[in-house]
């Protein structure tokens, strides 16, 4: 049972927590918040076995499961879930986020608690399978689904403008959905499937693939957000609770990413090498962008929010240069960003359950008083910024290193504009670091401030632990996605030689 259907057990047992929690009654708040971090806690032990099992050597899709689902007189969708190297680390990000979220809820949520821990659980399972779905129809009803919970986790634990955050994210995400459904639609009334993996090797016409990509490419660019589709996300940050946000950043924003290099670039390659250079430029905009408008902010939430759309720039531009280097990185980048923007979410949550303001002017000189949590947020600013030896590093250099080596025309400009990036990284991450922890004495209420508790330090410590094993590491890390990068390029490009030439490279880095 648990090598025949493990893929399937990772993805619906949040589903018994959901049910186990229905039957506690939701005045036994201390029982629902141990369960929900119990339950979390086994359901990250378990995805492990997914690694461990895990082939690397060969290109295949692994814990595969093809059950028929329905079938009617017009259409028959199959039950189809798959893992390879492309979504392996996404899913293990989403179950290792999990015990850490509901630690971190622990005195954060005090008020409809078992809702609260039923949505959470709700969102993980359209997380999981959006993540895992081989059939169009499949990926898309669990898409929807993903939207449902974040709406209510915004809207109803969210902050004073949390309905209108709310409403628009819903509005965004929907709209671009809409239009992915209708391409999907399409494609089966063209072909007569639903499978991803058959529609992989159906060649549609150049019209079909601009309109298609279009379609899916909106739909995906909403939900990274790229510039000009970002509006949303520095209101939904801001207003969602601390857990929301992390898992908003850490899993959701990267559903983005993971659909252009699993659905919208091998399924219409020719719309890929039209749009791509279109697409870098909106990145490296995204990347410059970001990084000054976080610069102005003078909440120190909405300033994370806002360096999600830059960090997540460099993911599009890397996907789009098409080289195994900048593919590598980007793929890794959106697992750095997860673990590295989710730590900083969660630690400006920690302050705020303390001193209920986020503006930067009502801090200062926190270092003096709450020092181990000064060394942690420090930590986790270097790992934001690209410091060598902390996992940001190596995807940003993987990232420039493919950007630099694509066979644009104007490839070199597109790394150095991106790399300007790095520099307003550290200027605004750096900057707003020396106004929270220096500057001026603490004021008389932030010499009150405790430092972080044991509890914080539990679920901060993992996240440390991924900043430096992936930074020193990376090797164990690239191992995993190789053979997986290398089927996708081939399905991108057409082509093996460019695959070939750069095997060699590949290894050399890990080595």
């Amino acid at each position: 049972m648990l090598n025949t259907h493990i893929l399937s057990i990772v993805t619906f047992l949040p589903v018994l927590a959901v049910i186990v929690l229905t039957m506690i009654p939701g005045r036994q708040e201390k029982m629902l918040k141990q369960f929900s971090i119990g339950f979390a806690l086994i359901h990250f032990l378990l995805s492990l076995f997914l690694v461990f099992r895990f082939d690397s050597s060969v290109y295949k899709i692994q814990f595969e499961e093809v059950l028929p689902w329905f079938s009617t007189r017009f259409a028959s969708v199959n039950y189809h879930i798959g893992l390879d190297g492309i979504n392996l680390w996404i899913v293990l990000l989403t179950t290792f986020l999990g015990p850490i979220i509901f630690l971190s809820v622990y005195s954060s949520i005090t008020k409809k608690t078992k809702s609260f821990l039923i949505n959470m659980f709700l969102l993980e399972v359209g997380i999981l399978g959006s993540l895992v779905a081989l059939n169009t129809f499949l990926f898309y009803l669990f898409w929807e689904v993903m939207l449902i919970p974040m709406y209510f986790i915004i809207g109803v634990w969210g902050g004073e403008r949390r309905l209108y955050a709310a409403v628009k994210f819903f509005i965004y995400t929907m709209a671009g959905s809409l239009l992915m459904l209708v391409a999907i639609i399409y494609m089966y009334l063209k072909t007569g499937s639903f499978e991803l993996l058959s529609l992989y090797a159906y060649h549609f016409s150049g019209a079909e693939q601009t309109y298609l990509f279009a379609a899916f490419a909106i739909a995906f660019a909403i939900k990274v957000p790229i510039f000009p589709f970002h509006t949303w996300l520095p209101d939904a940050h801001t207003e969602a609770p601390t857990a929301g946000s992390v898992i908003l950043a850490g899993v959701l924003l990267k559903l983005g990413t993971y659909g252009f290099i699993r659905f919208a670039m091998p399924l219409f390659p020719s719309a890929v090498k039209t749009f791509a250079p279109y697409v870098i430029v909106l990145g490296i905009v995204g990347i410059i962008y970001g990084a000054l408008v976080a610069m102005v902010q003078k909440d120190v939430k909405k300033l994370v929010a806002y360096s999600s759309v830059s960090h997540l720039g460099y993911v599009m531009v890397g996907l789009f240069a098409l080289t195994i280097y900048s593919v590598q990185g980007a793929m890794l980048q959106m697992i750095n960003h997860g673990i590295s923007t989710g730590a900083l979410f969660l630690l400006v949550g920690i302050v705020y359950e303390r001193t209920h303001t986020r503006l930067i002017s009502d801090y200062g000189g926190l270092a003096k008083v709450m020092p181990v949590y000064a060394v942690i947020f420090m930590i986790f600013t270097l790992s934001s910024i690209g410091l060598p030896l902390t996992n940001g590093f190596i995807g940003e250099f993987l990232i420039l290193m493919g950007t630099f080596k694509s066979a644009y025309p104007y490839a070199f400009w597109y790394a150095a504009l991106a790399a300007v990036g790095v520099i307003l990284g550290a200027v605004y991450m750096l900057w707003m670091y020396q106004r929270v922890f220096f500057n001026v004495e603490p004021s008389e209420n932030n010499m009150k401030l405790k430092d972080v508790n044991l509890r914080e330090r539990i679920y901060l410590f993992p996240l440390l632990i991924m900043v430096f094993w992936i930074g020193l590491f990376p090797g164990f890390f690239l191992h995993k996605m190789d053979k997986s990068v290398e089927h996708y390029m081939k399905l991108i490009q057409h082509t093996e030689q460019v695959v070939v030439s750069e095997q060699s490279t590949v290894q050399g880095v890990q080595k």
